[in-house]
């Protein structure tokens, strides 16, 4: 049950003073307030710590509730819950697997009203609590299996949303859809009679190709990156949608948005490929992850360097949705002759189609970690083992 004694303006000044403290050593002294565990403070502690950089709007709030840290560690960020909230609108909307509710607020905001829904009775009124105390007006809180909730609503919505928990029985992690809780491909039917449109998050670790064999209606697929790691993938099914899903990469980066959208079955135009020219480029995680090597050379003008190597390159500069470099120089990989090459050197150090790791590339040539130097190990056209030195551009 949620312990309001936690709202007391002393604790919650109490808690923030000690968000920097060593929390083991901070258990040990016990609690200062008789009516509140050093447990409870110490959620709280560890909740403050996560939101002052995942969600910094619900963080500047001193009067805002967390819970346990496992079901913070599925809680999306503020700024991939903002991104799907630019992808949807309507009049009535429900998020069906409520958590702690950081995508239903932001969502909420699109909608005329919204409902939130959430089998777990103690984050449903944290969450409740939290709503109210970011004056939000137009959600409705129920605690309860969200699937049932929306089979026994009388109401038509314009969207649904689930983030279905990726745990089982046993705690350990899944990922298939079918494997999560609520099972979505068996519950499809029961979503579209309600909904016309449905969006559901799944873990970055899910295979794209396996989703979309796994699910139906998928109008869209978004991988959602943040700072060049993907977070989390975005299924936008449509109801009695069948055509071919459209797969769309963004990238937040702390200067700018990369954004790519590619179909590669619709890629009508050959790859080229190449040897590396005059700069290099290196496709973001968020394209790695989509697997659209083909549609990234055609819509940026590029050429590969190797069907499996996924760099690319050009003789003139091009926009590119990922890390762009000048090549300096090009050196065929033959040890004997590097060992020279690479004596005292300090660089950042990426491979690509080659079969060896960093790890061992910077103990067997000596090379110190850091620098302005990029260098690249991989493979080129003719299947020679290149290594690639460059500057970022």
């Amino acid at each position: 049950m949620l312990n309001k004694a936690l709202l007391d303006p002393e604790v919650s000044k109490f808690i923030r003073d000690n968000r920097k403290k060593d929390l083991p050593s901070l258990i040990l002294k016990g609690s200062p307030f008789h009516k509140i565990s050093i447990q409870e403070i110490a959620i709280q502690i560890k909740g403050l710590k996560v939101a002052e950089k995942k969600f910094p709007e619900f963080y500047k709030n001193p009067n805002i509730l967390y819970p346990p840290k496992l079901n913070l560690e599925q809680t999306s960020s503020e700024i991939t819950a903002k991104y799907k909230a630019s992808l949807v609108e309507g009049d009535n909307g429900i998020d069906l697997t409520g958590g702690m509710g950081i995508d239903t607020y932001y969502l909420s905001q699109n909608f005329k009203d919204f409902t939130y829904c959430e089998l777990n009775s103690d984050l449903a009124l944290v969450a409740e609590h939290n709503f109210k105390e970011l004056k939000t007006k137009n959600i409705s809180v129920n605690s309860g299996d969200g699937l049932q909730i929306l089979k026994k609503s009388t109401r038509r919505f314009d969207w649904a949303y689930a983030d279905p928990a990726r745990r089982d029985d046993a705690g350990g992690k899944v990922f298939k859809f079918e494997d999560c809780e609520p099972n979505i491909p068996e519950n499809l039917d029961l979503i579209f009679s309600k909904s016309g449109n449905l969006m559901v998050k799944s873990s970055p670790i899910l295979d794209v190709t396996a989703g979309i064999n796994e699910l139906q209606h998928i109008k869209e697929v978004h991988i959602v990156a943040v700072r060049n790691e993907v977070k989390e993938l975005l299924w936008i099914l449509g109801k009695n949608y069948s055509d071919e899903p459209l797969i769309k990469t963004i990238n937040f980066e702390k200067d700018g948005i990369q954004e790519f959208s590619g179909d590669d079955y619709l890629t009508d135009d050959p790859t080229e490929f190449s040897l590396p020219e005059t700069y290099l480029y290196e496709p973001n995680a968020a394209i790695m992850k989509s697997g659209l090597f083909d549609s990234i050379a055609v819509k940026t003008n590029t050429k590969k360097l190797h069907q499996h190597s996924h760099l690319y390159t050009s003789r003139d500069l091009k926009k590119f949705p990922g890390r762009i470099f000048k090549i300096i120089e090009i050196k065929q990989f033959k040890p004997s002759e590097l060992k020279r090459y690479f004596k005292n050197k300090k660089a950042n150090i990426t491979i690509r189609n080659f079969p060896d790791s960093v790890e061992n590339i910077r103990k067997k040539f000596k090379i110190k970690d850091g620098g302005s130097e990029y260098i690249f190990f991989t493979t080129n056209i003719y299947d020679e083992k290149i290594i690639i030195s460059c500057k970022k551009v």
